[in-house]
C-alpha cells in the first residue's frame, strides 16, 4: 500500500510504503500525486518512508516503479529514502550515482532529520561588491533553483548603478547542482547580464572548472582567466587591473 501527503505549496511529496505495493498503488495514488505537483512546479522533492511492515513489490509494481522513474526523473529535485531494511538501503545507494538529483538514505530513527534535509537548501550563493566594477559570486555546496532566485535579486540590485562590471566566480566550495532545473537557473542568472560583462575570473581547483573557463571565454565573448584556489587574491588583482 502507498499513502501520499503533499505539503501546502505542492513541492514536497511524502510517500509511505507498507505491506505489499501493487501496480494499482502507483496508478491510483502515487503517479497522480506526482503529476499534479509537476503541473504547477518545475520540480518536486520526494521523501519515501519504507515502514517495517513493507513486504516488497509485486511484479506489476516493480514495472510501474521503473516507468515512473523513466517518465518523471527530470522532475525530481531531491529524493530521500527512510528505511531500516538493509536491502532497501543498499539498493538506493547503488542507484544514487546514476540519478540526476541528490539522493540520501536515512534510518527510521532519523525520520525527522530526513524531513529537515528535504526542506533545507544544500547550498547557497553569495553576491559581494568588491568595489569599483568588480563583483564576486561565490557558489557554495550543492545548489537548488531557489538559491538562484535570491542571487538574481541581489545581483540586479548591485548592478543597477553600474554601466559594466567584472566578475569573479568563486567555485572553491562548489559541489554542483541539484538536478537540471538548478543548472538551467544558473545559465539564466548569467544570461541576464552578459552584455554588461567586461571580464571574468574563475577560481577553483577542479579540472572541469578550468575547462569551464575556456568554454566561457567563447560563449561570453569577453576575457576570462582561470586561477587555482590559492590564488584568489591574484584573481581579484587581475580583475581590478586595466
Amino acid at each position: 500500500m502507498i499513502t501520499v501527503q503533499t505539503n501546502s505549496d505542492g513541492t514536497l511529496i511524502e510517500v509511505e510504503l507498507s505491506g505489499e505495493v501493487t501496480s494499482a498503488d502507483y496508478t491510483n495514488t502515487l503517479v497522480p500525486a506526482i503529476e499534479a505537483a509537476l503541473a504547477d512546479h518545475d520540480s518536486v522533492r520526494l521523501l519515501a518512508i519504507v515502514t517495517p511492515e513493507f513486504k516488497g513489490y509485486d511484479l506489476g509494481a516493480a514495472w510501474s516503479d521503473t516507468k515512473l522513474g523513466l517518465s518523471h526523473w527530470r522532475g525530481f529535485d531531491r529524493i530521500g529514502v527512510v528505511a531500516d531494511q538493509g536491502w532497501v538501503q543498499t539498493s538506493i545507494r547503488l542507484a544514487a550515482p546514476i540519478l540526476p538529483c541528490p539522493v540520501q538514505v536515512f534510518s527510521m530513527e532519523e525520520l525527522e532529520a530526513a524531513r529537515r534535509w528535504m526542506r533545507e537548501s544544500l547550498g547557497s550563493i553569495h553576491v559581494t561588491d568588491l568595489s569599483g566594477p568588480c563583483v564576486q559570486i561565490s557558489l557554495l555546496g550543492k545548489l537548488d533553483p531557489d538559491e538562484y532566485k535570491q542571487a538574481q535579486s541581489d545581483l540586479d540590485a548591485l548592478l543597477s548603478g553600474k554601466e559594466g562590471f567584472r566578475l569573479l566566480i568563486d567555485l572553491r566550495e562548489f559541489d554542483g547542482w541539484q538536478g537540471l532545473t538548478a543548472l538551467a537557473a544558473h545559465f539564466r542568472l548569467a544570461a541576464g547580464h552578459i552584455g554588461m560583462l567586461d571580464r571574468a575570473a574563475i577560481v577553483g581547483d577542479k579540472a572541469w572548472q578550468k575547462l569551464a573557463q575556456r568554454t566561457a571565454s567563447h560563449l561570453l565573448g569577453t576575457r576570462t582567466q582561470y586561477f587555482p584556489s590559492a590564488e584568489i587574491e591574484s584573481a581579484k588583482t587581475w580583475l581590478a587591473a586595466g
